[in-house]
């Protein structure tokens, strides 16, 4: 089901830089991306993630707020939950954790991507 929404951003979201992001820390199946980018790298896309992130989920939140009480509607809506609580979370103190903090970041990220993609009527 399609539902035309206005975007709230006021250039275009930009997917395929969003998505870009992501795969540099997981492959095409969501699996980790081996070797392990070094520390700096990780440290960079973190913070590209978190800033991709405050836009998508503005954006698939009010997006899903225009769409009727349906799956898709509450899928999204959840999927921003999800993103709302990684934003909140910190990487874990213990060696590997910033990495594995990235990596949860990219998911979500790009499970934003794909339910933005649905709601703008484009395929996955």
């Amino acid at each position: 089901m399609s539902v035309a929404w206005q975007s709230t951003a006021t250039v275009p979201v930009d997917l395929e830089k969003m998505r870009e992001t992501a795969r540099a820390l997981l492959d095409a199946d969501g699996g980790p991306v081996l070797p392990e980018p070094p520390d700096t790298h990780v440290t960079v896309l973190t913070e590209l993630l978190r800033g991709h992130l405050e836009v998508m989920v503005r954006e698939v939140e009010t997006a899903a707020g225009k769409l009727p009480d349906t799956i898709p509607r509450y899928c999204a809506l959840a999927c921003v939950g999800e993103a709302r609580g990684k934003l909140r979370a910190a990487p874990a103190a213990q060696p590997g954790g910033a990495v594995a903090y990235a990596r949860r970041l990219a998911r979500v990220l790009a499970a934003l991507c794909d339910h933005h993609e649905l709601m703008d009527g484009e395929p996955a």
